[in-house]
């Protein structure tokens, strides 16, 4: 049976990936959710910053999606990993998972040794792994040439100054060799969902993961944003999306991008409006340059007022991409 799983790499972090996880992990597959390790804001930023560890938040929250359902017990501990203390108290926002897994780094001399123990006590269907296991600092190169240091002041610029000309890593650093040989062995390959700038691309930058991506024989998905983010990518539609992932993947053309094709109520597209969010959308046919095959159907679920990506559908179309590819590469594309 193990032989037979299809063995999926995703690559992202934080809310994005764990929807892919949760869907994914319900089909027969190998999975390994590779994350990005850069991210500085919130709980994480504090630990970072106080105590030098690497940031625990988007590994703590793909740990909790690609584990088992059904099971009390793990729900229970679901429940305690996922627990927020007030950012008002003495704790200051902290997760309980993010302090589990920053006293399990100190117990096991590492992130990774972290990692495998919860996942041995949470009964993990698949692996988290650090795209880096060294420290370096996200950075953003803006269209006016000012430099914006750090993930977090990345992603809370807003609607100050221009637009990003390119992201940057303060410091060389090697890819995990776990992480290498995931992709190595992938049968497919999922970036995001995530933030474009924030989660998806920071993993590009490691330089051996990129030039992997870029070589292999794998089919290479990316699930496009639902929305735009102001500071980041207003304005962008799904071919600048398309495009920007692939020039941090050295050029290689997308086997697949997928496109969500949803509309959304008036009450969601106001929220949104708020923060001068639009939905992404398939803009013109320049996407067709970034990609082999684009893939345009429903991929979105409306929780309240919140656009997500559905993560039953999505898991479904990534699932038929790769049959379809492996039945026929040369022109696997879906009907």
């Amino acid at each position: 049976m193990g032989d037979d799983r299809k063995r999926i790499v995703i690559i992202g972090g934080g809310s994005g990936s764990s929807a892919a996880l949760r869907g994914l992990k319900s089909h027969d597959t190998d999975l390994t959710s590779i994350v990005t390790m850069f991210d500085s804001g919130g709980s994480t930023g504090i630990l970072r910053e106080e105590f030098g560890y690497p940031p625990l938040g988007d590994i703590r929250q793909c740990l909790v999606a690609l584990s088992p359902t059904g099971n009390e017990q793990i729900a229970a501990l679901n429940s305690a990993l996922g627990f927020r203390f007030d950012s008002g108290s003495s704790l200051q926002g902290h997760s309980v998972g993010n302090l589990v897994l920053a006293a399990l780094t100190t117990v096991y001399n590492g992130v990774q040794g972290a990692i495998d123990e919860l996942s041995s006590m949470m009964q993990l269907k698949g692996q988290v792994v650090p795209v880096t296991l060294d420290e370096a600092q996200l950075c953003a190169r803006l269209v006016d040439g000012v430099v914006v240091r750090t993930e977090s002041a990345i992603d809370l610029r807003g609607a100050n100054g221009p637009g990003i000309d390119e992201v940057f890593l303060d410091a060389d650093v090697k890819a995990n060799p776990r992480a290498l040989e995931a992709i190595n062995n992938a049968d497919a390959i999922l970036l995001g969902p995530g933030d474009l700038y924030t989660s998806v691309i920071p993993n590009l930058l490691v330089e051996e993961i990129s030039d992997a991506i870029r070589d292999t024989n794998a089919p290479v998905i990316y699930a496009c944003n639902l929305m735009t983010k102001l500071g980041e990518t207003a304005g962008y539609g799904a071919s600048m999306f398309a495009s920007e992932v692939v020039r941090y993947i050295g050029g290689r053309k997308l086997d697949y991008l997928l496109v969500n094709s949803a509309k959304f109520s008036a009450e969601v597209l106001k929220v949104y409006a708020k923060e001068t969010a639009t939905p992404v959308e398939l803009d013109n046919r320049d996407a067709e340059n970034f990609a082999n095959h684009v893939l345009v159907d429903d991929l979105a679920y409306i929780d309240g007022l919140t656009v997500r990506h559905n993560s039953e559908r999505l898991a479904d179309i990534v699932m038929a991409a790769i049959e379809s590819h492996v039945t026929n590469p040369m022109s696997a594309g879906l009907d």
